[in-house]
């Protein structure tokens, strides 16, 4: 398949996307750059210095809405991706109504609370939604340790291990390879009809 052809089926998909920070903005620059249509950013927070280190953002943003910035952002890079910017925060009774109608939800929360919420949520109210969700992705090297794993409609991308802590922060290095195995497995969900593997 060419990636004319790829685009042509990604940019009439929808994917949501649960949290706008390290995983979220890197997994969504990736979308957007090979195509998909919408997608759907659901974050509450405003992006600090200490968020640069493995986020897409730049100094100039710091201290503006991370939706608001990387729907500007993702514009630079493909305006053809209709980007919806949602400033709130993600509770079992708006979770729902967001996401209704993506093909995919990418879980990216830097919180187990918020992971947890999205998660029940999903597979109760949206138990045929596929999900896509980063776990463990603190600190630095261990390559051998992040993996892809798959239980029904969940995805799981990470080490499934490492939290996050005064002395194993996120870095960008971690952070981006899981970020692009969740944009890989979205793209794997929104082409598995069209093309065998």
């Amino acid at each position: 398949m060419t990636f004319k052809e790829i685009k042509n089926i990604l940019k009439t998909k929808k994917v949501g996307i649960a949290g706008a920070g390290g995983l979220g903005s890197n997994c969504a620059v990736a979308l957007a750059r090979v195509g998909v249509g919408t997608l759907i950013v659901a974050d509450f927070d405003v992006l600090s210095e200490d968020n640069l280190n493995r986020q897409y953002y730049f100094l100039d943003q710091v201290g503006k809405k991370k939706v608001v910035m990387l729907a500007e952002n993702i514009q630079n890079i493909n305006p053809d991706v209709k980007v919806i910017a949602c400033d709130v925060t993600l509770t079992e009774e708006n979770i729902p109504v967001l996401f209704r109608d993506c093909d995919v939800i990418v879980e990216a929360f830097d919180r187990a609370d918020q992971k947890k919420v999205l998660l029940e949520t999903v597979i109760s109210c949206m138990p045929d939604k596929k999900l896509v969700a980063g776990v463990g992705v603190a600190g630095w090297g261990h390559n051998e340790t992040i993996r892809f794993r798959k239980t029904g409609n969940i995805i799981i991308c990470g080490d499934e291990n490492t939290e996050v802590g005064p002395d194993m922060p996120p870095m960008a290095p971690r952070v981006g390879i899981v970020a692009n195995m969740e944009a890989n497995a979205v793209m794997e969900i929104l082409l598995a009809d069209e093309c065998v593997s």
